[in-house]
């Protein structure tokens, strides 16, 4: 799973990118490959399995929905980002105002630190894996896990921290190089657990999958996961990116429209084939266990879950090597999200220094790292991340091709020299707000799937934005008029 939405440092921030910056479809499609094929992958594709989905939805289901989210690249974000060349946050800034961008921010910052938290855990519970440090999920979401482990996370945190304070242009590179290798090992991963179950062909390979998800429900009761729902996790994960707009910092350096099709490379590399042999992953150490008899070792110490360890799973499946895949797929992501974590924070407080405020994110990611429940909730997680986040991408949309047909002003903040479009806020709370109520319902059985919010949500955002304007706007100087004088 992706998760940049940051600029990148000093590179034409507040001006639209020239001509000569512009780059070929080639580096968006290197770029893509890399970035979604994290350490998250081994964290959520083990979640559909023990969710119940079946095998035939999740092939057929995640095949639609990275389709659909390809399609969203091209056709929503591609063409909005080559014709404006501004960053996210700029964009914003011309259309909301300055102090509605900070606001933004703060959301922003804490979402990827809880984010880049779930990846510090994924990483610790590979470096436990040699120090024989358990990973455990106590059933309540706020609980921490086993004292070492805590230990474990907060060691991880700190050093993340800290090389993301220092920059992570290192690691940018570090992630670029093993990016074709972590994709290769993700795949011997799902090759090697096929054959630890014994499949030969799809017929038992079913078999095995469908034994997988009934041990799981004899452990956690019934649950399903349903075609419609994987259908739209797959298509809105990254909803903050394409239907957010947040990919406008990235494809402003576009030079060809070919290059939204970029992302094609990472959804089916990091999320369908990633996800599907982490899943195998999932179902291998259940079937292994369960003829070794040692099935218990899977379920948690008060008896209410299946343990869904990614580093364990990875060293069943190809020893060390897995190991250090999931260190290095955890590392090379989570840094880079703490970093922009960092740029967000420091957007609020331009006074500090980058440095202080990545060290703050770190300290928050870390935090989120110690409780093991919240890994575990992931499928729920991106899409609340892509409703609140999401939400937000139908202003700049609903700016860019409605504004001046309907005789308004597009960019109003910049036009009428205000620091807050108060049109911007409404339209992004309101239905953010309802969208929450409904995803965490205190009656657990009207909860509604979090990734299913995520469209309602930004059509009501755009819808509101349009009216509110129609009523709060002031005649103000176009850019046209701007321009012409």
């Amino acid at each position: 799973m992706a998760d940049d939405n940051s600029t990148s440092k000093g590179e034409y921030e507040r001006e639209p990118v020239p001509d000569h910056a512009l780059m070929g479809p080639g580096k968006f499609w290197g770029m893509y490959a890399g970035e979604h094929a994290a350490g998250t992958e081994f964290a959520i594709g083990p979640l559909f399995l023990a969710a119940g989905a079946s095998l035939q939805d999740l092939i057929l289901g995640l095949l639609i929905g990275n389709i659909l989210a390809v399609l969203t690249w091209r056709f929503l974000v591609t063409p909005i980002a080559m014709s404006k060349r501004m960053t996210l946050y700029y964009q914003l800034e011309r259309i909301g105002g300055g102090s509605m961008v900070k606001l933004y921010n703060v959301v922003n910052g804490v979402l990827f630190c809880f984010l880049a938290g779930a990846m510090v855990t994924v990483s610790a519970t590979a470096v436990g894996v040699p120090l024989k440090i358990d990973f455990s999920v106590p059933s309540n979401l706020l609980a921490l896990g086993k004292p070492e482990f805590t230990l474990l996370v907060i060691a991880v945190g700190a050093v993340m921290a800290v090389i993301a304070a220092a920059g992570y242009e290192m690691v940018a590179r570090v992630a670029n190089i093993s990016a074709p290798w972590m994709i290769a090992i993700f795949a011997a991963c799902g090759i090697v657990s096929m054959g630890r179950m014994e499949v030969s062909n799809y017929a038992s390979l079913s078999e095995a999958w469908t034994n997988g998800i009934q041990f799981v429900q004899s452990v956690e009761g019934e649950k399903s996961f349903s075609f419609w729902q994987i259908v739209v996790f797959a298509w809105l994960c990254n909803g903050a990116m394409h239907f957010g707009m947040a990919d406008l910092t990235i494809f402003r350096f576009a030079r060809d429209k070919s290059s939204g099709w970029a992302p094609s490379i990472g959804m089916f590399l990091g999320h369908y084939m990633a996800w599907i042999a982490a899943a195998f992953m999932m179902g291998a150490a259940i079937k292994v266990a369960q003829q070794s008899g040692t099935s218990n070792a899977l379920i948690s110490s008060d008896g209410k879950s299946v343990i869904a360890d990614p580093g364990m799973l990875a060293f069943q499946a190809l020893g060390w090597t897995g190991i250090l895949c999931v260190i290095i797929a955890g590392w090379t992501t989570a840094n880079p999200t703490i970093y922009r974590a960092g740029l967000a924070f420091q957007g609020i407080f331009p006074k500090s220094s980058r440095v202080a405020m990545t060290l703050v994110a770190g300290a928050v990611a870390t935090a989120a790292a110690a409780f093991p429940n919240l890994s575990q909730q992931l499928l729920g997680f991106v899409g609340t991340y892509g409703t609140v986040l999401g939400t937000m991408g139908a202003v700049i949309v609903v700016d860019y091709y409605l504004m001046r047909k309907f005789g308004l002003t597009d960019e109003y903040a910049m036009h009428s020299k205000s620091s807050f479009n108060a049109a911007v806020l409404i339209a992004w709370v309101l239905p953010v707000a309802v969208g929450l109520y409904l995803i965490f319902n205190p009656v657990e059985e009207k909860r509604i799937f979090a990734a299913y919010l995520v469209i309602p949500c930004w059509l009501v955002c755009g819808v509101l934005y349009l009216v509110l304007s129609k009523f709060m706007q002031r005649p103000v100087p176009s850019y046209d008029q701007l321009a012409s004088k």
